[in-house]
């Protein structure tokens, strides 16, 4: 009887399994009538997203913050693809692409929207940052985010689309300090209430967590550089406490930890995007990235006292705490 049992039960687990996996593979037919914005294609995700999804079909209208980045992208592409520049920063510039972007959909709506644009900012100890280190990033990839979102979802709404918030997994695990996490903690937040908010419209909203990825963001060069700047302009008890030469013992542990982890293929993010897009039924999260997978998101639902404890792990022991 006891052996029956244990056989419906695993019986009843593939069945769930098998039909999780039959409703997750159904996708939406005739993508060369949707619209999909795409922000933060000058280069890694976006760039990759836009190149992608124009090849299946989709009509893509995606924005680049500078003319050159706009310019190798058409090249790129089919000349259905359409590039605008935009500044998410810039209130004005937001709303005239946002008008830009209602005249070309027209009736169809908007099918979708991916909020890909963010920037790193200066990552380096708190008590090293001003509040002008942290404002950048929260403006690009948190306000940013949110005011073309607020400007494009009437017509998202149109059209029952999608809507794609990437975020990180910086943003369920704070693991360096600067405007970055906080940012990207707002991300996810937002997209949980916009995503409550909007099912009752039809629209399904999706965020996409990556891992360390090998872009843009992850330029370790540019990273020692900003921090080197923030140092020479350190008082002088906070240079006592963490140092000579902290910086480069911290960027020498960091890389053996990139080197573990970084991932080079940027198509493990693109593909949740167009999960996000293209599924009858989308998740509501993504983790791309095997690090993601096995590391960051495991770790970031474990009790603090263990995340502490095996973050701390890899911090740069301070030449003398005490210094002042």
């Amino acid at each position: 009887m006891e052996m029956f049992i244990c056989v419906l039960f695993f019986l009843a687990i593939f069945y769930l399994w098998w039909r999780w996996r039959a409703q997750d593979g159904q996708k939406i037919q005739d993508l060369s009538h949707k619209y999909v914005f795409i922000t933060g294609c000058d280069s890694g995700f976006g760039n990759l997203a836009a190149r992608t999804f124009d090849e299946k079909g989709f009509r893509v209208l995606a924005s680049c913050l500078t003319e050159a980045g706009a310019l190798d992208l058409k090249e790129a592409t089919s000349e259905q693809l359409q590039t605008v520049l935009l500044d998410v920063t810039n209130p004005d510039n937001v709303r005239k692409v946002a008008e830009w972007i209602k005249a070309e959909v027209g009736s169809a709506g908007l099918w979708g929207l991916i909020n890909n644009a963010g920037i790193m900012g200066p990552s380096a100890p708190t008590d090293w940052l001003t509040i002008e280190h942290f404002r950048a990033p929260i403006e690009v990839n948190l306000i940013g985010l949110i005011n073309v979102t607020l400007h494009l979802l009437p017509l998202v709404k149109m059209a029952r689309g999608r809507l794609v918030n990437i975020s990180s997994t910086g943003g369920r695990l704070a693991v360096w300090g600067g405007g970055y996490c906080p940012s990207k903690f707002g991300v996810e937040g937002f997209n949980d209430s916009l995503r409550r908010d909007m099912k009752a419209f039809g629209v399904k909203v999706s965020c996409i967590e990556p891992g360390l990825f090998k872009t843009g963001l992850s330029n370790r060069k540019k990273i020692i550089q900003e921090r080197e700047t923030i140092w020479k302009q350190l008082p002088p008890a906070i240079r006592k406490q963490y140092g000579e030469g902290y910086i480069q013992k911290d960027a020498a542990k960091k890389e053996k930890l990139t080197q573990i982890f970084q991932n080079t293929d940027l198509s493990l993010a693109v593909k949740c995007m167009e999960h996000a897009l293209t599924s009858i039924h989308p998740h509501s999260r993504y983790t791309a990235g095997w690090d993601a997978k096995v590391l960051w998101i495991p770790l970031s639902n474990m009790p603090t006292a263990i995340q502490d404890f095996i973050l701390l792990r890899n911090k740069t022991e301070l030449a003398d705490p005490t210094a002042g």
